[in-house]
């Protein structure tokens, strides 16, 4: 725990949501249960695994002495989650969570949701994945799958996207996504679709073909998704969605799966695609094993034949 403890002692105050210790990557030996995120103006403690409250206690301590010395007369906002594989509980420390609970990142507002569940409305890790897609949309009709509250599409017509469909299963997500899209001057700018992609693919099919199309659905989620089975039916589809010179984002986020299972999976169902590079995971999430990190791959489909003359 005296990594985390240490961390603790030379926080700077954070303006972007971010994480700040990333125990799980396995650089801080007795830390891998532990991460530390900031959501301004909260920040977010997890333990995946067993804990105690002595424990929870030192390390409140520790961030309340830090936090008076950065941000003096200020209260602590602090949130605990507990996760394990059949069980979680999150519950609030210290301070309160501002509701709504809006963060930034990169100039980017986005709406936060701490104390509902294990997932919190952003993804921290996903950061480069934005970058990229802002870097590219240009001009671009892009397909969102697996959109969750909408980040990617969000990045994407801030890129100058001409187009973005964003599909999810879940309706609440969606319209979180709307929020994040009028949070940004987007209003308008997207369509949203509650939709089951393996129940019909006809909706999707229809509206391209894509110039990007963002694969991103969790790595196990019963009735929804499983990468094992599920990721190879969908890439089956995927050079049917994609514009001739148009870009796949292939995103797996399993410890257990390594970048070879997509690649494998690739040149199995979509092996017209063309590998152009594996994406960077931001530095806070530095990983002994770059397998077990996040998996962003981008893949291309060839350009339309020039034709010769004859």
């Amino acid at each position: 725990m005296q990594a985390l403890l240490d961390t603790m002692a030379q926080l700077t105050r954070s303006t972007d949501a971010q994480r700040v210790f990333h125990g799980r990557g396995g650089q801080h030996p007795g830390c891998e249960r532990w991460t530390l995120d900031a959501y301004p103006p909260v920040w977010l403690l997890t333990c995946f695994g067993d804990t105690d409250e002595p424990t929870v206690a030192t390390l409140q301590a520790a961030l309340a002495a830090r936090w008076q010395a950065i941000a003096p007369g200020e209260p602590l906002n602090l949130v605990l989650q507990l996760r394990q594989p059949n069980h979680s509980e999150t519950r609030l420390l210290c301070g309160a969570v501002p509701e709504p609970h809006e963060v930034s990142e990169a100039g980017v507002r986005y709406r936060a949701h701490l104390l509902r569940g294990q997932n919190h409305g952003l993804f921290l890790d996903m950061a480069e994945g934005r970058r990229w897609l802002r870097g590219h949309a240009q001009g671009a009709k892009v397909l969102n799958l697996f959109a969750y509250t909408c980040a990617f599409s969000v990045a994407a017509l801030q890129g100058g996207a001409r187009s973005v469909l964003n599909v999810d299963m879940a309706s609440g997500a969606l319209a979180t996504g709307q929020q994040n899209h009028a949070l940004n001057g987007l209003t308008g700018r997207a369509r949203f679709l509650p939709h089951d992609i393996f129940k019909s693919w006809g909706k999707l099919t229809r509206g391209g073909p894509y110039d990007i199309v963002v694969v991103d659905p969790p790595s196990y989620q019963k009735g929804s998704f499983v990468a094992t089975k599920d990721y190879a039916r969908l890439l089956r589809r995927l050079p049917d969605l994609l514009a001739p010179d148009g870009r796949a984002m292939l995103c797996l986020n399993a410890p257990e799966l390594g970048s070879d299972f997509l690649h494998g999976l690739v040149r199995d169902h979509a092996p017209g695609l063309t590998f152009e590079q594996r994406l960077p995971n931001p530095a806070a999430f530095a990983d002994t094993d770059p397998e077990r990190a996040l998996k962003v791959l981008i893949y291309r489909e060839p350009p339309l034949a020039t034709p010769t003359a004859g």
